[in-house]
């Protein structure tokens, strides 16, 4: 029997030898280790060896999720063990039923126990930051093929979702970086960015998912999946550590239901002591690093607002062999950093087994807590309903210092009876029972709204967010208010009523200064974003319970534009309040039909609406059909003159800029013609025989915002055909170039930083955001005086401008420390033109605003003539992340000739 004992133990230690013998390593695969010095693997190698192992093993599903912006398909690898795939379909229907909170707490109660909790792991998003893109290969490898116990207790107890969330990044970096011959010449500075169009924006669209990445990753996150944990890879850390992790410093955001942070809390103690305990110092958390919990939009930070923890790390290292710096401050240990680490050479080696063992630090967290963890998702998700159907009070900090202006105010306050500095409860109640303040149950949004069409794209934004939307089966009234069928309804009695908030709702962000008195924290990214404001949605808020003739539509179903039928005339108008107007204007003149633009109202439709003759009738009906417009049967209007497209074209430089490629996505997208050109076109001159309008789009201009010669290649270190994307804009070349075509008759658009080209023009305009002498010196405001980072703030509008053909008297602009103008004396003699201004009080509509006084009557948008041609000048981004629709039609109109 001992024999035969022994056999069978031969046997099977044999069977386990051989399965994990058949699961190549990533060195048999790639040639190399995950981790050694200058050597990157490209991502057409690394979906190859995903879809290996997945091939191999049963402990892996490989799932495409959908195709990113160049074509290339998104995977995502469900690794668990052999037996929780059999169930997969009912583990991922718990996640969902949990994280929707659409079940009794009783049954939540037996779901948290029959359930896996789901652990989402990612990298590459950012695609220079390596260690994130290879961590994902290495411990993938890990979990497939390692059998020791932990690991087998980590498939045994949890869903484990790896998503490599940037293919084309990595293809793009690696190829650039293992291009170069000269190990000490690898760099990551390649000529373009490395997502299509908005390079590290991508890490900024995951409220709005125009990316396909950024929409194929939501829809995992908040419609098919909805885990627990999300954990975002990125690089680099402060100097002096080798991680920036959770838990996160103050502010966040004040819709969070507490058990997020806390629960950040839980998560991030499990990842630091696990690193502590391992002998692996560096790692820093709360104040010693510039993270918040505030701010919506990110991969990680979106899935607080729907009650899911979301990790963030920054991890130093790179495939070329780097230090940690000494930082003196950084020695001694604190609450944000207890494990210093000393100065000393590093390698990429080092942070990957770093990331590796965060990663299964997080794991073995969610493993031991798997019960709350399921519990806790549905207990947040039922707090937000329960808050959503009945009367509730966010506790925004305005709210707060309400109450004390309330106390302050009150003149007879010794005859309250209290203790000096103690406010009594009434005054509370005057606030935070004040039905007029109370948070809204629901926002309709109006189907006979000017613009429904972007309210159906903003309606997507949310659907692809995984909110709960419903839309009107037959008219209805409410509150004394009729609304047409097909009417959109978002009710915040949901369990993502977080996001709902934040999409709808302003932010009110803190006063927040390094001390009284002292200069501002800078908030990570922006203030204020709220969607339905940037994009100028028409909604009303309803603050008591209600219902109608509404159906639910069901989760992650984006919705088609509203199709209508053309009626039969001789000829159309096109209301040019309709942002999608201009798709149809611009395939009306690309198949040659001649359009005209009314010059006054017609049909009560506002001066700049297209005019089309019956010619028009097949593009037109398709515009009907797909794009939500609406053509009205009209004659030929008198006050209407033809237009023509403009020869466009957008400015961008070597490495890629944000702001240009948003840009050129949304051209793309509204079916604009333009080409891109860079500074060594313009230094050549002659642009007038090639262009008729000019954008400049963010930075590139001398004298403002971020200068592209950061990102600036040597041309000894680059291929040739990369020569033409060299240069930057020069005050002694390339500035007399752009004067000389707008004297000629060209236009330039400038946006955001681009603006400063009105100081090198010698315009008739001031920087209104200076404190000036008598003696007429300037000197820039300190951060005490006046700061205002991302927020949205209103101004007025110059209608009668063709410009502004289609906008209302206001608008909410997207301003981020934004210049301001002021028009001199002889602007008005020279023709200079204000075409967007602040006024007397306050333009906050959401975010932060500090030191408004200085915004006063400032000019944030101004035309100008500059020889036969215009400069077209916009302090705030029109075009921000394309979340701006509202502003759009201050660009699109200036794209167009006049005949």
């Amino acid at each position: 029997m001992r024999k035969i004992y022994m056999l069978l133990l031969f046997v099977l230690m044999g069977i386990t030898v051989s399965t994990a013998q058949q699961i190549p390593s990533p060195n048999d695969h790639f040639g190399f280790d995950i981790g050694d010095d200058y050597k990157l693997a490209t991502y057409e190698a690394t979906d190859a060896y995903f879809r290996k192992l997945a091939a191999i093993s049963d402990r892996v599903k490989f799932v495409e999720i959908g195709p990113t912006e160049e074509g290339r398909q998104m995977p995502m690898m469900i690794v668990t063990s052999p037996e929780n795939h059999q169930k997969l379909d009912r583990y991922q229907e718990i996640s969902q039923l949990l994280g929707r909170a659409e079940v009794s707490e009783s049954e939540a109660k037996q779901l948290s126990i029959e359930g896996k909790p789901v652990v989402w792991i990612d990298g590459g998003l950012h695609s220079t930051e390596t260690v994130a893109s290879h961590q994902l290969i290495e411990t993938y490898y890990q979990l497939v093929s390692k059998n020791d116990a932990e690991t087998l207790k980590l498939l045994d107890d949890l869903i484990i979702l790896l998503v490599h969330v940037n293919p084309d990044g990595q293809e793009i970096i690696t190829n650039w970086y293992m291009g170069m011959e000269d190990l000490e010449k690898r760099n990551m500075r390649s000529p373009y960015m490395y997502q299509k169009y908005v390079g590290h924006d991508n890490n900024r669209d995951f409220f709005m998912n125009n990316m396909k990445e950024s929409t194929n990753i939501s829809l995992q996150q908040y419609v098919e999946w909805i885990p627990q944990i999300i954990y975002n890879h990125h690089q680099t850390s402060p100097a002096g550590t080798v991680v920036a992790g959770p838990p996160y410093r103050d502010p966040f955001n004040h819709v969070f239901d507490p058990l997020i942070m806390t629960s950040l809390d839980g998560v991030g103690a499990a990842m630091i002591n696990r690193l502590n305990a391992e002998d692996k110092p560096g790692y820093t958390r709360l104040s010693g690093s510039v993270f918040s919990s505030w701010w919506n939009g990110g991969l990680r930070t979106t899935p607080y607002f729907h009650n899911i923890i979301g990790i963030l790390t920054e991890t130093t290292g790179s495939p070329t062999p780097s230090n940690i710096p000494l930082v003196p401050d950084r020695l001694i240990p604190t609450h944000a950093t207890p494990f210093p680490i000393e100065p000393q050479p590093w390698n990429f080696k080092k942070s990957i087994d770093y990331s590796v063992s965060m990663n299964y630090a997080v794991l073995d967290y969610a493993r031991r807590n798997a019960d709350a963890l399921l519990f806790n998702i549905y207990k947040m998700g039922k707090n937000a309903i329960d808050k959503g159907n009945t009367d509730s009070w966010t506790k925004y900090p305005k709210r707060a210092a309400a109450i004390s202006e309330a106390f302050d105010a009150d003149k007879d306050k010794e005859s309250t009876g209290t203790r000096r500095g103690v406010i009594p409860n009434e005054y509370f109640d005057k606030v935070f029972k004040d039905p007029s303040l109370r948070d809204p149950r629901g926002f309709v949004l109006s189907a006979d709204q000017k613009d429904f069409p972007t309210a159906v794209k903003f309606i997507n934004a949310l659907i692809k967010s995984g909110i709960m939307v419903h839309q009107a089966t037959a008219a209805f009234n409410l509150n004394g208010k009729d609304y047409p069928t097909g009417s959109y309804i978002v009710k915040t009695a949901q369990a993502f009523r977080p996001h709902v908030l934040d999409m709808f709702e302003p932010q009110d962000h803190p006063n927040d200064f390094q001390y009284p008195g002292g200069p501002p924290v800078r908030p990570y990214d922006a203030a204020g974003w709220t969607l339905a404001f940037s994009m100028g949605v028409e909604f009303d808020r309803i603050l008591e319970d209600f219902d109608g003739p509404f159906v639910q539509i069901p989760y992650g179903n984006i919705r088609p534009m509203p199709s209508h039928k053309l009626a039969e005339g001789n000829g159309y108008l096109i209301d040019v309040r309709v942002n999608n107007a201009f798709i149809v204007a611009n395939d009306l003149l690309k198949s040659g039909i001649e359009v005209l633009r009314t010059t006054e109202e017609v049909d009560g439709l506002p001066a700049g609406s297209f005019y089309v003759s019956a010619k028009g009738k097949s593009v037109l009906k398709k515009a009907a059909a797909d794009y939500g417009i609406y053509p009205m049967t009209a004659s030929k209007p008198k006050a209407a003159r033809k237009i023509n497209p403009s020869k466009i074209a957008l400015f961008d430089y070597y490495g890629g800029s944000m702001p240009s490629g948003w840009v050129r996505w949304i051209l793309e997208q509204y079916n604009f013609q333009f080409e891109v050109i860079y500074p060594k076109e313009i230094d050549n001159g002659n642009l007038n025989s090639k262009y008729d309008v000019i954008l400049f789009i963010g930075p590139g201009i001398p004298g403002v915002g971020d200068y592209p010669s950061r990102n600036q290649a040597s041309p000894e270190d680059i291929a040739p055909q990369y020569h033409g994307l060299l240069g930057t804009i020069s005050t002694d070349t390339s500035i007399p170039a752009i004067k000389k075509f707008m004297e000629n008759g060209g236009k330039v658009v400038a946006v955001g930083a681009a603006t400063a080209l009105a100081y090198h023009l010698d315009l008739p305009v001031k920087n209104a955001l200076v404190e000036r002498s008598e003696d007429g010196k300037e000197k820039s405001l300190t951060g005490d005086k006046y700061y205002i980072p991302g927020s949205i703030l209103k101004a007025n509008i110059n209608q009668s401008s063709k410009v502004n053909y289609g906008m209302d008297q206001t608008a909410n602009m997207i301003f981020n420390n934004s210049p301001v103008f002021q028009l001199t004396e002889e602007a008005e003699s020279k023709g200079v033109k204000p075409l967007a201004w602040f006024g007397e009080s306050s333009p906050l509509v959401s975010g932060w605003a500090w030191g408004e006084e200085y915004l006063k009557n400032g000019v944030v948008a101004f035309e100008a003539p500059v020889g036969k041609g215009k400069l077209y000048a916009f302090g705030p981004e029109i075009t921000f992340r394309a979340q701006a629709h509202g502003t759009f039609k201050m660009l699109f109109n200036n794209l167009y000739q006049e005949k």
